[in-house]
């Protein structure tokens, strides 16, 4: 299947988006932040990046924008919860910069794989 990086700032939801993704067959790694995310990218990179928006060190815009940048074919899911204001309009800001898909956390199972699908087979 897929190697799909993993960016959030919350290890819960890292451990609970690999669980699922393993179950479907992606190999999955993780990053606590953008800048984790940007490095490890660099140095071995993957099919599909999920990325938080709000994380400390490098938010997911930031993160989102640089890696198109440097790597024009990574598909990128950005997700949030829209922080403590449940401010979504970090979401539409992260599709404007590159974004293939965004999901507004919480999101399902099958919301999740559905957008890992769909940026997988170009139609994200």
């Amino acid at each position: 299947m897929a190697r799909i990086l993993v960016a959030d700032d919350e290890k819960l939801v890292r451990v609970t988006i690999r669980k699922i993704l393993t179950s479907a067959g992606h190999e999955v790694t993780e990053a606590a932040n953008g800048r984790e995310a940007i490095e490890m990218q660099n140095a071995q990179a993957c099919d599909l990046l999920i990325t938080d928006i709000i994380m400390p060190e490098k938010e997911g815009v930031e993160t989102t924008i640089e890696l198109k940048r440097d790597h024009p074919n990574l598909k990128i899911i950005a997700i949030s919860g829209g922080g403590r204001t449940r401010n979504l309009d970090f979401l539409k800001l992260a599709k404007q910069f590159g974004a293939d898909a965004v999901l507004a956390k919480p999101f399902s199972e099958d919301q999740l794989l559905g957008a890992v699908g769909d940026c997988l087979s170009g139609s994200g």
